[in-house]
């Protein structure tokens, strides 16, 4: 099955019988391979380029992209263009939406926008508080949460109508997507409250970190038992760490992450503690890999981006597999002569 095949860079694919979109990533995940998708910071800058740069890392070994959307608070170019330029030239970027800094008229707007432009793939995130990023001062808006902007985006998929009922003309082909953190007990409520995601429209989930294999095991079954593994692609949240200090800054500092006290010992008493993080990165994602329901693993380096390549090759996940890139086939075509499938 040739579901990466990209005619020009930029023009979408048609769509497939039972998909939403005709995007790529929505492809690799209906023929059932293990998909990698992996995040992109975007710069601190109005310069294309260094957008291009940031993704060129990972060629060949993601199938697609997200492009945050103020992660953390913290102002970067917006999801919307870094998608944009992704697309241009034939990425299949997510774009993620944050419900704290637009009312529901302008996320309408974006993904109407996003949708005309290319971009097949949208995230639904809540967002985190302003008074985590550099401007507290900013004003939270939270007109939405992420269940409720599922709904507005799943009625202007299918329906065809924004939330006010007024009708468009040319509905978004987009795959929708949801975040879950499987690190808060009691998992048996985080399987509801991802039950109440899938049911507003998300189709595909990418998670938080996942440092505990035993606990996210348990995440797992309770979505089983709660009938959703065949409703809802499941992608895993994996990233290295960079040293001991960094992984008990995060279990600190940052909401939902939940690192155990196994994991912190394992770097601290590694002679180079960046490599061991790189080794538990390519650890964890083996053993999620052997977890029923999960789809992928959603790989989040943060200023480790370059780092990508090395842990999903080491991994072997891709089994052979080269998910396509601006150039690919041509590149694929000269080194081998032949074409991977």
């Amino acid at each position: 099955m040739k579901f990466e095949d990209e005619p020009v860079p930029g023009y979408p694919l048609p769509i497939l019988p039972g998909h939403t979109s005709p995007g790529r990533f929505e492809r690799v995940l209906r023929a059932g391979v293990f998909a990698v998708t992996a995040e992109l910071a975007p710069p601190d800058s109005a310069d294309p380029a260094e957008v291009y740069k940031r993704a060129r890392v990972f060629d060949g070994y993601v199938d697609a992209i997200n492009a945050t959307d103020g992660s953390g608070a913290n102002c970067h170019m917006s999801s919307l263009a870094v998608c944009a330029l992704l697309t241009r030239v034939g990425y299949a970027p997510i774009m993620q939406v944050s419900c704290r800094d637009k009312n529901r008229i302008a996320i309408q707007g974006d993904i109407l926008g996003g949708a005309a432009m290319g971009v097949c793939n949208v995230l639904c995130l809540t967002g985190d508080g302003v008074q985590a990023g550099d401007h507290p001062q900013a004003k939270p808006v939270f007109d939405l949460d992420s269940t409720s902007l599922l709904g507005i985006a799943r009625g202007l998929r299918e329906d065809h109508r924004f939330e006010s009922g007024r009708k468009i003309t040319f509905a978004p082909r987009v795959l929708l997507g949801a975040a879950e953190n499987p690190n808060v007990s009691p998992v048996e409520h985080r399987a509801v409250r991802l039950a109440k995601k899938i049911t507003a429209g998300a189709q595909f989930v990418q998670t938080q970190y996942c440092y505990d294999i035993p606990l996210l095991r348990r995440f797992m079954n309770a979505v089983e038992d709660a009938g959703l593994l065949e409703q809802a692609f499941i992608l895993i949240g994996v990233g290295p760490l960079r040293t001991a200090k960094a992984g008990e800054w995060m279990r600190t500092h940052v909401p939902g992450i939940h690192i155990p006290d196994s994991v912190i010992e394992r770097i601290k008493g590694a002679k180079d503690q960046t490599r061991e993080g790189l080794n538990l990165c390519v650890d964890l994602i083996q053993e999620v890999r052997t977890i029923k329901g999960v789809s992928g693993v959603h790989v989040m380096a943060y200023r480790q981006e370059e780092s990508v390549a090395e842990v999903i090759d080491r991994s072997g996940i891709l089994a052979g597999r080269i998910p396509w890139f601006p150039g690919r086939d041509t590149q694929i075509n000269e080194e081998t002569g032949n074409l991977h499938d």
